[in-house]
């Protein structure tokens, strides 16, 4: 059984990351290179998409866009991988990108689905802000009413 175990660690390639070293999703980020320009480039633009959607909090139709746009990265993230998968050589040291879609999955889509609950929980506090401000206004309105009925 060693031996079996012994075989299968020394036939893993050396540009891949082994899953024997990955216990936890911790584990597996802290064994990505991070300094890879691909990867700084990944982070950065995580980094915009947030900047974005807190910089068109005050327009909402390009908001709108920016969120379709993200949830359709998210959608073709599987292609994203496939086409990754088959040429990460041009870009990458490593072999992140593997069938089941753990790096992709990691790294890409949960940055921007976060993004988008960021968008979506704005959407809810501007709905509960005017629903807040509509009410004051019928209130005030009422009152007005009434008094110059009273008046009357």
């Amino acid at each position: 059984m060693a031996e079996q175990e012994e075989q299968n660690v020394s036939s893993i390639p050396i540009d891949a990351i082994s899953n024997l070293r990955i216990t936890s999703i911790w584990t597996f980020l802290l064994s990505i290179q991070w300094s890879e320009a691909w990867l700084i480039g990944l982070v950065t633009f995580h980094a915009i998409c947030l900047l974005i959607t807190f910089v068109t909090f005050r327009f909402y139709r390009l908001q709108i866009f920016h969120f379709l746009v993200m949830a359709g990265m998210v959608y073709f993230a599987e292609n994203i991988n496939e086409i990754a998968a088959m040429n990460w050589r041009s870009f990458s040291k490593y072999q992140y990108f593997d069938s089941r879609g753990m790096f992709i999955s990691l790294v890409f889509s949960a940055p921007l689905l976060l993004n988008t609950i960021i968008i979506v929980i704005l959407w809810i506090y501007r709905t509960f802000a005017t629903m807040t401000e509509l009410k004051t206004l019928q209130l005030k309105r009422k009152a007005k009413k009434a008094k110059t009925e009273k008046s009357e």
